[in-house]
């Protein structure tokens, strides 16, 4: 059998591991990341869309916009079209990185995208609209750009490999840090043990109060106490079942979490009878809907941009968020493989550097054009592949696994969308619990510059909620005080006529910098 699997690419005993091992974690990935099949439609439509106006059954002629993403007609297409992006992905990642890392559409990168439709790029300031049509293909072409930087080699390796090879060292070992920080703190969001506070923005849930709050995550209302707990319930389950080295207990714990929710009402069975909005058996209808070529496709509205362009007066906005969206797919990708694989020797090296490094950035670059034709998002690395490497994952047949779940969950979303945030959240807090006990080891404290570089990376990830912010603020604080400090030093040793000291900023680390320095400085419409 285990030849079998060898011909498929994926080795689990070589890997020390096994094939149910695998297959668990596969599910655990999924069941980690599967809330993106219905949160990435309502992102991408939050802003709205223009449709036309009916007023007593009949068109006026007018478009009016509809906040209301569930009864938007194209909300089915894109739940089709996150749901295949995945599989794409992460079956790319499974047999061309024959690694146990999954993708789907990107958060953050989605409000992108909804907020380039909705009209908050561009229409406030100079009075045009972008369609879904032509923000996906500021997707696609953001994706090609990023594929071009995967295959396109210097001195042998690929650019994305130089960016790696030159970043710090010690920016590169804070990632992993921060990366489970920022997984467990999304964890901490999702179940509503951190909520939004009027005077400190966040706090802790309220324990006393069992009425609804305001979820930070959402920023809509939940039973926060009672999800808090059901998660915490999970931690605890899981954290006991691996004291005692219980196999699979990352999923058992999501699983138990989940029965745990039915008393407490967080589990909501009214998802599978069809009784919730946007969420239906009828897969035949999603099916039908998203391969036509209509009003209820995103296929619609992606080829009409080929013949209408982008409005006049855009370009300088388009190139910049195409800029924009490149930066934070290269560098979330970057730093997530690296929280996910980073100091396991059995999926990367002795410098945190993961296997099949350039093949893991071609299949998320073409996952990325893929996902953008087909009519979703970019497709990115997800976070809580962290969980299913947590679980035991090691080759690519994890990630195979949860593709057919994605697959699956065209045909069965209501099964799956029952599993609460809160119940997958407990999952995700016990990752960060577990990068942060492996990686810590690995920051460089010992050194100033090294420190407050490291600090920084881990803080702004998880206070800015992002990974791309969280590297860029780290990565240009270290090369701007290691170059003030060589400056300084320089000066010291002509003083003192002493050698000149050793300058250790890479050529990558200025450009790479300066490019963050245009990321953060210069505003997408100007």
């Amino acid at each position: 059998m285990n030849k079998f699997y060898k011909s498929l690419g994926f080795d689990p005993i070589g890997k020390k591991t096994s094939v149910k091992t695998e297959i668990i974690a596969g599910i655990v990935t999924f069941l980690a990341m599967c809330y993106i099949l219905t949160v990435n439609p309502n992102q991408i439509l939050f802003g709205g869309t223009l449709v036309p106006e009916i007023v007593d059954g009949v068109a006026t002629g007018e478009m009016v916009a509809n906040f209301v993403p569930t009864t938007n007609v194209l909300w089915p297409s894109i739940f089709m079209a996150t749901a295949f992006g995945a599989v794409i992905g992460t079956l790319l990642m499974a047999f061309l990185s024959k690694m146990p890392l999954a993708q789907a559409s990107g958060m953050g990168l989605n409000s992108l995208v909804g907020g380039i439709i909705g009209g908050g790029v561009g229409y406030i300031s100079y009075n045009y609209n972008f369609t879904i049509g032509q923000a996906f293909m500021m997707v696609l072409i953001s994706g090609m750009v990023f594929l071009l930087l995967s295959v396109i080699k210097i001195k042998g390796k690929t650019f994305r490999e130089l960016v790696f090879d030159g970043m710090p060292v010690a920016v590169r070992g804070a990632i992993s840090v921060g990366i489970g920080l920022f997984i467990a703190y999304i964890g901490f969001q999702n179940a509503g043990i951190i909520v939004t506070n009027q005077y400190t923005q966040v706090g802790l849930v309220d324990f006393t109060t069992w009425g609804k709050q305001l979820i930070q995550w959402s920023g809509s209302e939940g039973y926060a106490a009672k999800t808090a707990c059901v998660a915490l319930s999970g931690l605890f389950l899981i954290a006991i079942l691996d004291k005692f080295n219980v196999k699979g207990s990352v999923i058992l714990g999501i699983l138990g979490a989940t029965v745990i929710g039915i008393p407490f009402g967080v589990t909501d069975f009214d998802i599978v009878t069809g009784k919730v909005d946007g969420i239906s058996w009828k897969f035949w209808e999603n099916y039908k809907n998203f391969f036509s070529v209509g009003d209820e496709s995103v296929f619609g509205s992606f080829t009409t941009t080929f013949k209408d362009g982008f409005p006049s007066g855009s370009l300088f906005t388009v190139i910049m968020l195409i800029i924009t969206m490149c930066m934070i797919d290269m560098f979330d990708t970057m730093g997530t493989i690296v929280g996910c694989c980073g100091g396991n020797r059995v999926l990367s090296d002795e410098n945190n550097k993961p296997h099949n490094y350039g093949k893991i950035m071609i299949s998320d670059a073409v996952a990325t054009c893929s996902g953008a034709i087909l009519g979703t998002s970019t497709v990115t690395t997800f976070v809580e592949s962290g969980a299913g490497v947590s679980a035991g994952g090691r080759t690519g047949l994890t990630a195979f696994t949860t593709a057919c779940l994605f697959l699956l969950a065209t045909f069965a979303l209501p099964v799956f969308a029952m599993i609460p945030s809160a119940a997958t959240a407990s999952a995700l807090i016990y990752v960060g619990v577990l990068m942060m006990k492996g990686n810590i080891k690995n920051v460089d404290f010992s050194d100033a510059i090294n420190a407050t570089s490291a600090f920084l990376t881990i803080v702004i990830m998880i206070s800015a909620y992002s990974i791309t912010k969280g590297i860029g603020v780290g990565l240009v604080s270290h090369t701007l005080m290691s170059i003030i400090a060589y400056l300084v030093a320089l000066v010291k040793a002509a003083i003192k006529k002493e050698e000149k000291p050793v300058w250790n900023v890479s050529v990558i680390s200025i450009v790479v910098s300066v490019l963050f320095c245009i990321y953060f400085f210069v505003p997408t419409t100007i």
